[in-house]
């Protein structure tokens, strides 16, 4: 039985001392659900939000990754690093990081691959621009991605897998997709790991949606049958509104 994930994606907010006065907040706030609660926190905070979050169900992820175990990679992060800290989830090919920082199919696959050789459990991102929905060609680029993104992986390592379905033109917009969108593209999403693997398989990876999820919307986006939780961006910045919506 698949347990409904919310994550909180910070991106480039929050110093250490703004991390820690949100962390003794949203612990006030927290009580322990049905559904598991992670926050993906710039890689200065991730040492932070785990020492906080000690002896509570909440979980602590970062937002991105490197492939190589180490090297001449100024800026970068690996694996090992991460796994040092505890972290629990990785972020990979964020639509920031694939449209910002030149993030391919290839370099997620690469990313996946790493991170399944260890503990720490991937969130895969997929998405369709606006130009692609209004072009019907959303299923197809979502399966594109998919395909590529998972190239080499196998089934053992898919289950332990999550997919945030973002569409683009829905992330930081205010714009959301309306359930019955998210819900058709999460359903797809699902058929496309069935016919690349199986049923069982596909039957346990955890599929989220993503794209301005707030408390006003999380209900009627959580109640859909084929989504399993959500990667929620601004409105995990305030402990009171990412409760909320863990809370639907």
């Amino acid at each position: 039985m698949r347990i409904p994930l919310i994550a909180g994606n910070w991106k480039m907010f929050k110093t250490k001392a703004e991390a820690k006065a949100f962390a003794e907040e949203f612990k006030k706030l927290y009580k322990d659900t049905d559904v598991q609660a992670a926050i993906c926190a710039p890689f200065t905070d991730l040492a932070l939000l785990k020492e906080c979050f000690d002896g509570t169900s909440i979980k602590v992820g970062a937002q991105n990754v490197h492939f190589a175990d180490e090297g001449a990679y100024t800026g970068e992060i690996s694996v090992a690093m991460l796994e040092e800290i505890g972290v629990d989830f990785c972020i990979v090919g964020h639509s920031e990081r694939r449209e910002y920082f030149a993030e391919t199919d290839e370099t997620v696959n690469l990313k996946l691959r790493k991170l399944f050789e260890g503990p720490i459990r991937p969130i895969l991102c997929v998405g369709e621009s606006l130009e692609q929905r209004d072009a019907g060609k959303a299923f197809d680029v979502v399966k594109a991605q998919l395909e590529a993104d998972l190239d080499q992986i196998g089934a053992a390592d898919i289950a332990r897998l999550v997919i945030a379905y973002e569409p683009i033109w829905a992330i930081g917009t205010g714009r959301t997709a309306t359930p019955e969108q998210a819900e058709e593209m999460c359903a797809f999403i699902r058929d496309t790991l069935i016919g690349l693997y199986d049923e069982d398989t596909a039957d346990q990876v955890i599929i989220q949606y993503g794209g301005s999820v707030k408390p006003a919307n999380a209900t009627e986006i959580m109640n859909m049958d084929e989504i399993d939780g959500a990667l929620v961006g601004g409105a995990s910045l305030k402990a009171g509104d990412f409760m909320e919506i863990i809370d639907f």
